[in-house]
């Protein structure tokens, strides 16, 4: 009875997170809200229980800290994944492939779990241009999400930026934060 409860509880929780509303963030709220911004390729994933939710760990081999870190990997957690005989999907959630570079933009959370900011928003994939500049991107996940400065509905837009600029926005937001210390 307990495990039965257990699950029941999970897929309340999976079925009352998809029902949520994402909140549209901006490239400069990614970097304001993150803790880590990295630069790495997935060297492995496995999925874990952790209370009701699935998580899918990724181990990511970082090539680049641009904000926060030092370590040379980072285990970086996204809501569902398949667990024993459990499987949960979260709508807006990124599966990042193996051997596949990106930058990340990331949180911890007070469970110790560092997590991407507004899942795919927070998931940009890094190729070269024809010039050889690294340049960061992700589609548009086609999602309706929440505008905190309107409170209107938008849709997801695709972003395109390159890893310089990334980087000068970063540079940016730590020098307003010292300025205001």
């Amino acid at each position: 009875m307990t495990r039965l409860l257990r699950v029941a509880c999970g897929v309340l929780v999976a079925v009352c997170a998809q029902a949520a509303t994402l909140e549209y963030l901006s490239t400069d709220d990614l970097v304001e809200k993150s803790t880590a911004v990295v630069r790495g390729r997935v060297a492995g994933f496995s999925a874990a229980q952790h209370g009701p939710l699935i998580y899918t760990h990724y181990d990511i081999a970082v090539s680049e800290w641009l904000k926060g870190g030092e370590a040379a990997h980072v285990d970086v957690v996204v809501p569902g994944g398949t667990a024993g005989r459990l499987r949960q999907v979260f709508s807006g959630a990124p599966a990042l492939v193996q051997g596949q570079e990106y930058l990340l933009f990331l949180w911890t959370g007070s469970s110790g779990l560092t997590h991407v900011i507004g899942l795919s928003q927070g998931v940009l994939t890094l190729e070269r241009d024809s010039g050889g500049e690294l340049v960061a991107s992700r589609r548009s996940s086609g999602e309706g999400m929440l505008d905190a400065r309107t409170g209107r509905v938008v849709l997801d837009r695709p972003v395109r930026l390159r890893l310089a600029e990334v980087r000068s926005r970063i540079a940016a937001q730590a020098r307003r934060k010292a300025e205001t210390r």
